[in-house]
């Protein structure tokens, strides 16, 4: 810049600001605009003086003629615009002008800020000036010009949304813009338009523009409407709203609540058609029509022509004002025409008017509105229709309000003809569902007493109206305002009026519940400050894009520029992308060769062009060699494709250049990156001319392919048709027909269009002559059959039958396979057509029928004539069929509409019409219907309520077609609409519920029909039975898809006899009421305030165990308020139900007469009931408990009812009173009050129970006498209820306490209450006899005298009774009957013996054989001797509390498990083994002696048979049922303690003895189980207050008897295992806390006592049992037991006398002296190996050494050997002690065993296992001193036992015969028995360490396999991997293969011996370092019964375990 300029600017900065914007020199007017855009840019506050000031200066400097300074200008008024506010609105229209004249016309650039000018005055909210402006725009004759004003008005109605852009201007503004001369303009047009589409709708702006534009317009953006989806949300905020955004940010930080109510402001609003149109005046051609002539006219059609005329006229959306008051007086005359036509007609005509003139009408209105509600009389259908429509139509115009037609209605509910009072009040329904609230609080006064005075109407429609208004006022406003209106209906109308409030409230939804939440608002600075994004208008078009307005908006934009519009970031929007050019241009040869450059080799171009083939061959083939070394390919796509055209060219000869061709065109396709389609319509038409030929077709096949992946098959689809329609080659249309088919098969149908592919198969291909081009377009068809499925045939049907049976066959071999055909191939293209609309696997296209709906159509489905009808209903229907059954939803709106008029029509053959045409409907536009349809589905579902059955099978035709193509759970919410729609009648009742159990059937889940629960819970109610059956049903499959769960939290909304029928019916699918109501109770601890405020509950039970609720469902949330409440309730409805802080029980028990025989309650005692209840109870509760009026009793004990749940503690405080106030209602009998106290009551005691509160001796007085006099009541409903809850009674309190009351029922006056009474009597002998002492059944004389009595029903009873009792005590009856006479005593002897005959013939056994079953058996009381009472360790002085103590639960029954359902009414027993043992863990110790009897019944039945298959199931399931006994035992012994009946005990104790009396079911026992019962069992006969309880004597000797059984029939080593380890001290836990001093350490000495002797009863018969345990778990029980206690705790005990101790060290002592050195055989559970030694083995060698020295065995190691694993292999063994000689003493020991006759056998087996084990042994050189009788014995015995090892028999099962000779003479001392330990050489004098023979250490393999089979539980092994010292690998060797020899020697011997499953313990010398191994567990697979074993079993399987070991390297050699 010059100095002179420098010196200028510098100047002119001083000049004012107007002066320097105007200055001649532009550089001051550029510098002036950039310092005013900095001077903007500063000011903060929009109030800012200097915003005024500068305002008017922009005017001028916009229109700046120099483009630079014109530039600078517009910046400058966006930083003014961007700091002023809505002030500067006063300078908006002059500016907008200079720019709409200047800026628009400019550079892309300056064009570009022109318009985030005009957004920037959007934002300052001056929209009118800018819509103006915007006119002014749109007229400028430049095109260039109109563009840019369309596209920013397209941006601001996108970006700030209708709400602050009027529509209705740019509505104006868009007809002369469709016209436009320029496509650019008519492109943006219609983008514009589809933008408004998405803020208006479609249907608006159709109905506005359509009829304005031009066909080929209208179809091109009818096309286009199609693509607009999505609800349009405002992304910009004008500047008044920005300033309010800190504020509201702040505000929702503090409130930290949900979407702000911003968010609800952002939901597109819902805009008036009626504010869009411009109004049209219809006056003027009214007049012109001759109107006023026509309706003064004689004749009627005259008249209605006339009428029609002005009908026609006023159906404009919106008519202009005017004078219309005489049309109202000619029409009001007309409505009471004799021709029924023309009042129809003049009736439409005021609807007509009303809609458009809406409030214009409204005097108007209000003059014809009588004459309307007149009118209603006519009972025609037209009329009656005509006229609810018009009425309706001048309310939804707003021409009344509910407040102008009160007197009207008055008038008219007075009418009377009674249809005239119900149509008026079904209109003012209407009114008052579509008015606000606000309307209805200020006019339901008014209307309540209308709807009071016609409930009383003689009419029931009229009654059923006057509901219905009131429901709908009750809905809108609530309850409250009409509770005094509504409390002088009787109870009867108030409940109906409630469940019409329910079903009508049941499905609104919340409102604003479905309001999206903000989410895509741009903030303020965002959209304003830079970044602004031009979006054009033609951007929302998807097809080809205009030519755009502004070509120099191409060039790339200054750097600065392209760098601020990334920096915006998310605030710039992306860039839609434009469709790619298709059609190539024209290019020559030479621009090609110019273009390709160094690409190709010159000279490989000029042999291209060479006539020679050759050369053309070797051209193109260097032409492909080269094109594959190309890297860059994708840059020289196209113009080596455009090469390749033109030389050699598609007309090339020769067939080997065009194969080279093709080929490398496909490796260019399929190599590029993005091939362009130029490219492929280049090729394509050569390509088709080469598919044609057989020598290229492979080729161009393959071409055609890549092509597709390249491109999509779509557009190679589309490119074809067109070149085989105009081929005349019918080689180029076969060949390519069936590659469309191998493309089809490649690529699936997802890239084509299949409307297009289908049109030409049948236009082109099936009408070709070539039988080779039809038979293509047959497989072509085929193929897409495979993909679409079966519809494709609906398109064929106009094809020749002959083709159509071949396309069915074809169709046959490809079946049709959905989602299951997956395409073979990929596209690359990312813009290929993918499941477009009209094709793609979203089944076949569908075709647009819009246009063939017309107006004459439509007004033919609602012409009067009902032929003309038919026809428009018959042409739907046929409409439908020329779609091909296809149809698109555009355009179906207002035929769903005409549609749903015709399902009510008068002809019912018309309804069944519309049905098929709506089903077809339905079918053919699939699941759009269910949107286009508008709720039709609901009017579908009303003609089910159609008498005529056809109609309903209609009906239910169109409902199967609704949910084929739409969902089910679509339909539901209309479905249950319907079902409480009282008008579709009982047949359609039933029809739908049948239908939808037809369809659930079909569901696994589906949860939506939970929506249905409540009406069918309903319907189960019904009066007809069809429908209750049919609700049944419907109701299984409900809960079957959603779950008893999900049911059960619904059943909330089901009130009445419905709920009790759920409740009921849950039950049968497996749901517990219980289980749902125990979520809603009260905490511990917690009293109820209100019967409405109930606390959740925190999951604890409380103190007295957990409340259940019975079947009867409580709302659940406690005392759920009644829809209609009086004020006083509500006024005192926060105030406790029952109030217990002044209780005082104890003194109102004092003064109870304890009388058995029941008396009236006297008048004081009435006065202080009275006063008791008015002291305890509400105000309400009590005001209706103490009312004279029955019905207010009644709400009383609902009231209780309700709230029983939360009030059971209060409730026991004031039982006294409650019962007293029973007893009065039962003295006054009014029968519907007891029915309601009888059904209170069982869930009042069920409540007591549950809450474990018994009745005192002084509640049972005040109510037992009543309820016992009242049993005989004369009505035998109530008997019947009565009668049952005596048996609760007997249950719950005691049948014991029952049974006086009972008796002195019997002495009544009457005689029902005496045959009652009888049978209460025989009840209680049969369910509860054993609580009866003998003493009161001395009684039943009483029962006995009532024989001699005249009437036949009681004498009956008593016989009866008696006859009860002889089942139970069999003769022993006589001596409770007393003195009889003789006619008597024959009578009740007759009776017996009939009742004896009727056991035996139902095999109940024999009279008196019962009462067994209900004590314990005697032989528990009788047999055996009493432990506890030896030992002396119960004391029976000591007195105190009850405590309770943990019980142990065994892990199998901690199993998470439903809890069971307690049954409501009594006792109910099990009804399989299952179910009993269920109820033994899971029920009360009460109900658990239902389980118990169902036990003892199978347990004595399996007995009785006890090789049968009953006792194998029994076996498996012995150890779950002692378990369960196990547990129960401490349940019932609790249960008694706390003053229950001793009952369940004696059956817990009984059942167990049942058990452990069979070996077989003893057996079955596990270990743990065992332990925890003997536990158990030992604890209770320790327990001091076992002998205080009710017989608890004879349970001490139960107690003992068991315990004696269990230990002579369980398995016996287990009983040994448990014994010894209960020596351990027991767990405090398990002990019950110390009612005295005593300390734990007492108990403890006291309870190991009692383990001792049970040992000492075990060890005494250890010698004859000996062969029945496991030695092995034995002496690991004892070594794990030492080795607890430690040496040093074992030296002090031995001091002390320590009897666990001595007790062990008894068995152990037994143990060694039964087995001698075979002991230590037994010791394969002992880690011998361990360092230090085991203290076990020291014993073990003490007692050897002890009983040697005794001469009670010799001893075969030396004396004191401590190291038994390696003793032998250190140190050589002595000469005397040699393997030889320790089998001469195992053989000595055998031999006398054959010698004994007992153990004959066993000897004889365990020689020939020695025999197995040693071969090379000569036996018989043994036996030289032996007879050869006693040889021959032994060989004849060996040769035996092999037969029977070979058969699989053993010595148990197949004893020996014949006994042995006893002429065995061998010397004792020379022998000893042969220890297994010593047995690892056979060869005298010769080291361990030598080479060892492998037969030493063979043993069968069963023995390791069974002993290890039979082991259970983790092992740790210490393992080594090094070989052990002295044993070679050799060696180990040679022990495999010798154990696999004895294996395969063996095969087919099983092993013997029945093991218990052990646990086996081993280990090696470093103990430290063990490691567990797997574990092994199994159970043998033959065991055997017998018990017996053979003698040295054990000690070989403990051989075989160390020998196990030694070969797996874990311990040195023996």
């Amino acid at each position: 810049m010059s100095t002179e300029d420098e010196k200028l600017l510098k100047e002119a900065k001083k000049l004012p600001w107007e002066d320097r914007l105007l200055h001649k020199n532009w550089k001051v007017r550029n510098d002036a605009n950039i310092d005013l855009a900095a001077l903007c840019d500063g000011i903060t506050d929009p109030k800012d003086p200097r915003i005024r000031e500068l305002g008017h200066f922009f005017k001028k400097t916009v229109a700046d003629s120099n483009a630079p300074v014109q530039d600078k200008a517009l910046d400058a008024l966006i930083a003014y615009l961007k700091a002023a506010d809505a002030d500067a609105g006063r300078f908006a229209k002059e500016v907008c002008d200079s720019v709409v004249a200047k800026c628009l016309t400019g550079r892309p650039k300056t064009v570009e800020k022109a318009q985030i000018v005009f957004m920037l005055w959007v934002e300052l909210e001056a929209v009118d000036v800018f819509l103006d402006s915007m006119e002014k725009a749109i007229k400028n004759k430049v095109a260039k010009a109109v563009v840019p004003a369309i596209d920013v008005m397209f941006q601001a109605l996108s970006e700030f949304g209708s709400k602050i852009v009027p529509p209705k201007r740019i509505l104006k503004m868009l007809p002369e813009l469709f016209d436009h001369q320029d496509q650019n303009v008519r492109a943006s047009s219609k983008g514009l338009t589809l933008e408004l589409c998405r803020w208006i709708g479609r249907d608006p702006v159709k109905s506005i523009l359509f009829e304005k534009m031009r066909d080929t317009m209208k179809k091109e953006l009818e096309a286009e409407l199609a693509n607009v989806t999505g609800v349009a949300k405002p992304t910009r905020k004008i500047r008044s709203e920005q300033d309010k955004e800190p504020e509201q940010e702040v505000a929702a930080e503090a409130s930290g609540s949900g979407p702000s109510e911003e968010s609800a402001a952002e939901v597109p609003q819902e805009i008036d058609e009626y504010e869009l149109v411009d109004p049209v005046d219809i006056l003027t051609p009214l007049e012109k029509s001759g109107f006023w002539n026509g309706v003064k006219a004689t004749k009627w059609s005259e008249r209605k022509d006339a009428v029609a005329e002005l009908t026609k006229l006023a159906s404009t959306k919106r008519i202009a004002p005017g004078d219309f008051s005489e049309i109202c007086r000619t029409l009001k005359k007309l409505i009471t025409d004799v021709n029924i036509a023309v009042a129809v007609e003049a009736v439409q005509a005021i609807g007509n008017l009303a809609t458009g003139l809406r409030t214009n009408f409204s005097a108007s209105s209000r003059f014809i509105l009588p004459a309307l509600l007149e009118k209603l009389k006519e009972k025609k259908p037209t009329m009656t229709e005509a006229l609810s429509n018009t009425l309706q139509a001048i309310h939804k115009a707003g021409c009344v309000t509910l407040a102008d037609i009160v007197e009207d209605v008055k008038v008219a509910v007075k009418n009377k003809v009674p249809l005239v009072r119900s149509l008026t009040l079904n209109w003012v329904t209407h009114c008052i569902e579509t008015s606000n609230k606000a309307v209805i609080l200020k006019v339901h006064k008014d209307y309540v007493p209308i709807c009071m005075e016609c409930l009383n109407d003689g009419t029931p429609d009229v009654r059923d109206a006057a509901f219905s208004v009131l429901a709908a006022i009750a809905k809108s406003v609530g309850m409250r305002p009409l509770e005094k209106s509504l409390e002088k209906l009787d109870d009867v109308r108030r409940k109906k009026l409630s469940e019409m409030i329910g079903v009508s409230g049941g499905g609104a939804p919340t409102a604003g519940a479905g309001a999206p939440s903000s989410g895509g608002t741009v903030s303020s600075a965002e959209a304003s400050d830079g970044g602004f994004v031009r979006r054009s208008a033609a951007s929302m078009l998807s097809g080809k894009k205009p030519i755009s307005a502004a070509p120099a908006a191409k060039k790339s934009a200054p750097a600065k520029t392209v760098a601020g519009k990334k920096a915006d970031g998310p605030s710039q929007t992306k860039k839609v992308e434009q469709p790619e050019d298709v059609e190539p241009a024209e290019m020559s040869l030479d621009e090609i060769e110019s273009r390709i450059g160094s690409l190709i080799q010159a000279d490989t171009i000029t042999q291209l062009k060479s006539a020679a083939w050759k050369e053309r061959l070797e051209a193109i083939t260097s032409v492909k060699e080269q094109v594959v070394a190309l890297q860059e390919l994708d840059r020289s796509v196209e113009i080596l494709i455009r090469l390749l055209c033109a030389v050699p060219g598609w007309t090339e000869k020769n067939v080997q250049v065009q194969q080279q061709v093709i080929e490398v065109v496909s490796h260019i396709a399929s190599t590029a990156s993005k091939f362009p389609k130029k490219c492929v319509v280049l090729c394509i038409g050569g390509i088709c001319e080469r598919v044609a030929d057989i020598k290229t077709r492979a080729q161009a096949m393959k071409c055609l392919t890549t092509f597709s992946e390249a491109v999509g098959p779509g557009f190679i689809f589309e490119r074809m048709f067109k070149i085989m329609k105009e081929h005349k080659n019918p080689k180029v249309l076969s060949e390519g027909l069936l590659w469309m088919v191998s493309a089809v098969e490649d690529f699936g149908v997802g890239h084509l269009k299949l409307k297009d592919v289908i049109d030409f198969c049948k236009d082109t291909g099936l009408q070709s002559s070539a039988a080779a081009t039809r038979n293509a377009t047959i497989k072509l068809i085929g193929a897409l059959h495979k993909y679409v499925g079966p519809d494709i045939k609906a398109f064929l049907s106009d094809v020749k039958p002959a083709l159509l049976s071949a396309v069915d066959a074809e169709c046959e071999k490809n079946p049709f396979e959905g989602a299951a055909a997956a395409p073979k191939k990929t596209v690359k293209a990312t813009d290929s057509v993918s499941s477009v609309s009209g094709g793609g696997l979203d089944s076949l296209p569908r075709e647009d029928i819009s246009g063939k709906i017309t107006p004459a159509l439509l007004k033919g489905l609602e012409s009067n004539d009902w032929k003309a009808r038919l026809e428009s209903i018959e042409a739907v229907s046929k409409i439908v069929d020329e779609a091909n059954k296809r149809v698109q939803p555009t355009g179906t709106v207002e035929l769903f509409g005409a549609l749903r008029a015709r399902l009510y029509d008068s002809n019912k053959n018309l309804i069944t019409a519309t049905l098929t045409s709506i089903s077809a409907l339905a079918s053919a536009m699939g699941p759009a219907v269910e949107k286009a349809s508008k709720g039709i589905l609901s009017d579908v579902i009303k003609c089910l309520g159609d008498n005529k059955k056809s109609t309903r099978e209609s009906t239910l035709t169109t409902l199967d077609a609704w949910v084929a193509v739409t969902h089910l759970d679509k339909m539901v919410p209309y479905i249950t609409a319907s079902l409480t729609d009282a008008k579709l009648g009982a047949e359609g009742r039933k029809d739908l519920f049948d239908w939808l159990s037809r369809q659930l059937t079909g569901l696994a889940e589906f949860p939506d029909a939970i929506q249905l629960l409540r009406p069918v819970a309903v319907a189960m109610t019904d009066k007809s039975a069809d429908v209750r059956k049919a609700a049944e049903a419907c109701f299984g499959d409900i809960v079957r898809v959603c779950g008893p769960e999900m049911v059960m939290k619904n059943v909330r909304d089901i009130q009445g006899p419905a709920l009790a029928i759920v409740l009921e019916r849950l039950k049968t699918h497996g749901a517990f009421p219980e289980v749902h109501e125990n979520t809603r109770t009260v905490p511990a601890g917690q009293p109820s305030k209100t019967g409405s405020k109930i606390a959740k509950s925190n999951g604890h039970a409380s103190r007295h165990g957990s409340r259940s609720v019975s079947s009867r469902a409580v709302s659940a949330k406690g005392s759920k308020p009644e829809p209609i409440m009086s004020v006083q309730d509500i006024n005192i409805q926060s105030q406790a139900l029952i109030n217990v802080r002044d209780s005082n029980k104890a003194e109102r028990e004092r003064i109870v007469v304890r009388r058995s025989k029941f008396e009236e309650l006297r008048v004081e005692q009435i006065q202080d009931l009275e006063n008791d209840l008015m002291k305890y109870f509400r105000e309400d509760l009590h005001r209706r408990l103490l009312s004279t009026d029955f019905k207010k009793q009644v709400d009383g004990i609902e009231m209780l009812h309700r709230a029983l749940p939360t009030i059971a503690k209060d409730l026991i405080e004031v039982i006294d009173i409650l019962l007293k106030w029973f007893v009065l209602r039962f003295c006054e009998s009014n029968t519907s009050c007891l029915l309601k106290v009888l059904e209170f009551l069982p869930e009042f005691f069920d409540t007591l129970r549950n809450e474990n509160y018994t009745l005192n001796e002084s509640e049972a007085y005040i109510f037992f006498p009543c309820l016992v006099e009242k049993t005989g009541h004369n009505i035998e409903k109530l008997r019947e209820k009565i009668r049952e809850l005596m048996k609760q009674l007997i249950h719950s309190y005691s049948a014991a306490k029952t049974f006086p009351f009972i008796l002195e029922g019997l002495r009544s006056r009457n005689n029902r209450t005496r045959i009652e009474c009888a049978d209460l009597v025989g009840y209680l002998l049969d369910n509860n006899g054993s609580e009866i002492s003998n003493a009161q059944l001395k009684s039943l004389k009483d029962v006995a005298s009532l024989t001699a009595e005249r009437d036949g029903d009681l004498r009956k009873a008593a016989l009866n009774c008696l006859a009860t009792g002889y089942k139970i005590f069999g003769d022993d009856i006589w001596n409770f009957v007393g003195k009889l006479t003789e006619a008597q005593k024959s009578m009740i002897d007759d009776r017996f013996k009939y009742k004896a005959r009727e056991m035996n013939k139902r095999k109940e056994g024999m009279p008196g054989e019962a009462r067994a079953a209900a004590l314990l058996r005697r032989s528990v009381r009788e047999n055996g001797s009493d432990l506890a009472e030896q030992s002396g360790e119960v004391s029976r002085s000591i007195s105190g509390p009850a405590f309770t103590r943990d019980i142990y639960t065994p892990p199998e029954a901690q199993m998470e498990r439903h809890p069971m359902a307690r049954p409501s009414g009594g006792v109910i027993g099990p009804t399989d083994w299952n179910e009993a043992l269920d109820i033994i863990t899971y029920g009360s110790p009460e109900q658990s002696v239902e389980g118990m009897k169902v036990v003892c019944h199978e347990l004595a039945a399996a007995t009785n048979d006890p090789e049968g298959s009953l006792m194998d199931e029994l076996i498996k399931d012995a150890d779950k049922l002692v378990s369960c006994l196990a547990a129960k035992v401490a349940n019932t012994f609790d249960f008694s303690l706390r003053g229950a009946s001793s009952r369940s005990c004696k059956y817990v104790l009984n059942t167990l003895m049942q058990t452990f009396q069979n070996k077989r079911l003893a057996h079955a026992v596990n270990q743990r189980t065992l332990d925890n019962l003997i536990t158990e069992l030992l604890l209770w006969l320790l327990d001091e207050r076992v002998p205080r309880m009710d017989d608890g004597s004879q349970l001490l000797k139960a107690l003992n008897v068991l315990m004696l059984k269990i230990l002579d029939n369980a398995e016996r080593t287990s009983s040994f295992v448990v014994l010894i380890n209960l020596l351990k001290p027991l767990d405090p836990s398990r002990w019950p806390y110390p009612p005295s001093n005593e300390s734990f350490a007492s108990r403890n000495m006291k309870f190991s006592d009692l383990v001792v002797k049970c040992l000492i009863k075990l060890t005494k018969v250890l010698q004859s049992t000996i062969y029945e345990v496991d030695l092995d778990r034995i002496l690991q029980s004892i070594h794990i037991y030492l080795q607890e206690l430690g040496m040093e705790e074992i030296r002090r005990r031995a001091g002390a006398d320590d009897k666990p101790l001595r007790m062990v060290k008894t068995v152990l002592h037994e143990l060694v002296k039964l087995r001698g050195t075979a002991i230590k055989g037994h010791l394969s559970m002992v880690p011998i190996d361990m360092e230090p030694q085991p203290i076990i083995l020291a014993y073990i060698d003490l007692n050897l050494q002890t009983l040697a020295a005794a001469r009670m065995l010799t001893p075969t190691g030396p004396v004191g050997q401590t190291h038994w694993g390696d003793s032998m292999a250190n140190n050589p063994m002595p000469a005397t002690h040699s393997a030889d000689a320790q089998l001469k003493q195992e053989l000595a020991a055998i031999f006398k065993k054959i010698g004994d006759k007992q153990t004959c056998s066993i000897g004889l087996y365990e020689l020939y296992r020695i025999t197995q084990l040693y071969p090379k042994v000569d036996i018989f050189s043994q036996l030289q001193n032996a007879s050869e009788a006693f040889r021959t014995y032994i060989r004849d015995g060996l040769a035996q036992m092999e037969k029977n090892a070979a058969a699989g028999r053993t010595p148990s099962s197949v004893p020996m015969p014949t006994p042995p000779p006893s002429a065995l003479n061998l010397p004792s001392p020379k022998f000893a028995p042969l220890s297994p330990v010593h047995t690892n050489s056979l060869n005298d004098g010769k080291s361990v360490n030598t080479k060892m023979d492998p037969t030493s250490f063979s043993l069968p393999p069963s023995y390791a396999e069974d002993d290890m089979s039979s082991s259970r539980g983790q092992i740790p092994v210490q393992s080594d991997d090094r070989f052990p010292s002295g044993v070679s690998s050799g060696t180990l060797d040679a022990i495999r293969e010798r154990m696999k020899s004895i294996q395969l020697a063996s095969a087919g011997n099983p092993e013997p011996a029945n093991q218990p499953m052990m646990q086996m313990n081993v280990s090696n010398e470093d103990h430290e370092s063990g490691q567990p191994t797997d574990e092994v567990s199994a159970v043998n697979p033959n065991p055997v019964h017998s018990g017996v074993l053979p003698m040295d079993e054990k000690a070989l399987s403990g051989l075989q375990a160390r020998m196990e070991r030694l070969k797996s390297g874990s311990m040195d050699p023996l």
